[in-house]
């Protein structure tokens, strides 16, 4: 092998215990994520065990607090190691972003007395979470949601249908955005749902072209009761519970992305650099050079720009604006990376022996979940030049 392969990300982090974190990380991608990534995608498995391996160690509940089993870190470094475990296998990396996703309610907007009874199972028990709030005619426009929830004495009672959801029909529990009022964003309520709720099903996963091993499913809620105590927030405060919780969630995509982008660019760099053709490397040709210089400033970029929102959102400042940036740029950077990749690798890129075809697979979802670019270039032009006038 060429002395030119990549060596690990150099990871400005801001503690020893965080240097600690990621070193602990890579140790579990090394030895029980990354060896089994390419044949479990293939064959759909959920790597269930790696979740709770995750939970184990602490991983799952690294951005709240360790009064309730949280690790008490910084976003900064959450992401990073997001990246991390994204780059060994999406499937895991965007699993745990949704799991903090799905946290993030409860964590944010609960009472007390709600917090104490879920949260440490929830952020260390060995619990999964998911998060409901597309359906099958409200995607984008989220705010037309159709599920509801009708108050009976002190429960409430949900019907409807959720659909795109990840971990649908093996998370532990979900947090669901139902509608309890008026039509549009004000009469929208979240709740906290176990998994084995009565009438809760899920309908047969997504047959998808990438991270075949991450269930997509639609649930279906035939009259789940759920009691008061798991109303999050007030009623009618659901929709901005969400929108709070997306802002966030796209740092985590962003994050994943860079992952994907950085693994992608790695296996370019070592193929290119042991590869030979005409008597020498083929990481010798101008041509070849230029497209990995491209490839790593735009994951170098990419990072920088979530790290930066992630340090704004850490200082209490808002970050919004900066979110939807890093989505669209790390995303949109993930899709290109991998596709030169691919191209660098020439016919082998294209076969299953290489991972830099499953990792183009992959990086396309990423520029759809938690609000398409195009929403994201929404959001940003919203905070540059005002709301669209009617």
């Amino acid at each position: 092998m060429s002395d030119r392969a990549p060596q690990p990300v150099e990871r400005r982090l801001p503690t020893e215990e965080s240097r600690q974190l990621v070193a602990l990380v890579r140790d579990i991608v090394s030895k029980e994520i990354a060896p089994r990534a390419a044949e479990e995608e293939e064959a759909g498995v959920f790597p269930r065990e790696v979740f709770t391996l995750l939970s184990e160690a602490g991983l799952l509940g690294l951005p709240y607090g360790s009064d309730h089993g949280g690790g008490d870190q910084p976003y900064e470094v959450y992401l990073q190691v997001l990246e991390e475990l994204a780059a060994a296998r999406l499937t895991v990396g965007l699993g745990v972003s949704v799991h903090s996703l799905a946290c993030h309610a409860l964590a944010g907007y609960g009472t007390d007395e709600q917090r104490a009874a879920h949260l440490p199972a929830m952020l260390s028990g060995g619990l999964l979470g998911a998060y409901c709030l597309s359906e099958p005619a409200s995607g984008s426009d989220a705010a037309s949601l159709r599920t509801k929830a009708v108050r009976d004495g002190h429960d409430w009672v949900i019907t409807g249908t959720k659909a795109w959801i990840t971990h649908g029909g093996v998370a532990d529990f979900y947090t669901v955005l139902a509608r309890t009022g008026v039509e549009g964003a004000r009469g929208i309520t979240a709740f906290l749902v176990p998994g084995d709720a009565e009438g809760l099903n899920a309908a047969l996963p997504e047959k998808k072209m990438g991270m075949k091993g991450s269930p997509t499913a639609q649930l279906h809620f035939d009259g789940v009761r759920v009691g008061d105590d798991r109303r999050i927030g007030e009623e009618g405060q659901g929709f901005a519970i969400a929108l709070s919780a997306l802002d966030s969630g796209r740092l985590g995509i962003a994050a994943c992305s860079i992952g994907v982008a950085q693994a992608a660019l790695d296996e370019a760099v070592r193929y290119a650099t042991d590869r030979r053709q005409f008597g020498r490397p083929i990481a010798d040709f101008q041509g070849l050079r230029f497209m990995l210089a491209d490839m790593a400033t735009q994951v170098e970029a990419g990072r920088a720009l979530y790290l930066e929102a992630a340090r704004l959102r850490d200082a209490g400042e808002p970050f919004s604006r900066q979110a939807a940036m890093a989505k669209l740029f790390c995303t949109d950077a993930a899709m290109r990376v991998t596709t030169d990749a691919v191209q660098v690798l020439g016919g082998y890129g294209y076969t299953l022996d290489f991972p830099v075809e499953r990792l183009m697979r992959e990086a396309k979802v990423l520029q759809i979940v938690e609000g398409t670019n195009q929403i994201q270039r929404m959001v940003i032009a919203r905070h540059l030049a005002g709301p669209e006038t009617r």
